[in-house]
């Protein structure tokens, strides 16, 4: 066999290689995405064969012009997407590492604290694209002393604060946040 005697990085390597990272991945991603966000709203009922080409016509025309060099240099979805998901999905793992630790010690997240993780995620979320489209620049370029460890630092006591906080937290009758994500949440019901 040809891959018997590769190691996972010489792998990985052949994956780039043969586009299966800039090419393959992100064509499955974003017609995953299309395609289940098309069956969820049905907005063009249940028919799933249009779903189908639709999702492959936009997920088509997000990875083809990356791979015949069309976008311009910074403004490719598929290299905003590559830079930007590992900080994605370490957000996602932060956040559900933060919903375990309360879970550890108690919490009654269900009514508070959900609201308030899900508001943070989605702040760092849009930072993280916006930070990979350079909308905007990070603190660095402010103050000379801020780096990658003093951002890693103020996150993990973010962290850490949130938690002290939920726990040492007096119970209230009616929390303000959840009411705020009540009426979000109307938004999104099925009529």
């Amino acid at each position: 066999m040809a891959f018997s005697n590769l190691g996972f990085s010489q792998l990985a390597y052949y994956f780039q290689t043969y586009g299966i990272m800039d090419f393959l991945l992100p064509f499955l991603l974003v017609f995953t995405i299309i395609y289940a966000v098309m069956q969820k709203t049905k907005v063009l009922g249940d028919k799933k064969n249009f779903n189908v080409i639709i999702a492959l016509v936009i997920a088509l025309i997000f990875v083809v012009p990356h791979v015949i060099g069309y976008y311009p240099l910074g403004y490719d979805p598929v290299q905003v997407m590559n830079e930007s998901l590992p900080s994605v999905a370490l957000v996602a793992v932060a956040a559900v590492m933060l919903l375990i630790l309360m879970g550890v010690f108690g919490t009654d997240f269900s009514k508070s604290a959900a609201p308030i993780i899900a508001i943070g995620a989605i702040a760092f979320v849009v930072y993280i694209f916006g930070s990979a489209l350079s909308v905007w620049t990070g603190p660095s370029d402010l103050f000379y002393w801020w780096g990658s460890e003093v951002t890693e630092l103020l996150i993990i006591l973010l962290m850490f604060g949130l938690v002290v906080f939920f726990i040492v937290k007096e119970p209230s009758d009616k929390s303000k946040g959840s009411e705020m994500m009540k009426s979000v949440g109307k938004l999104f019901e099925k009529k």
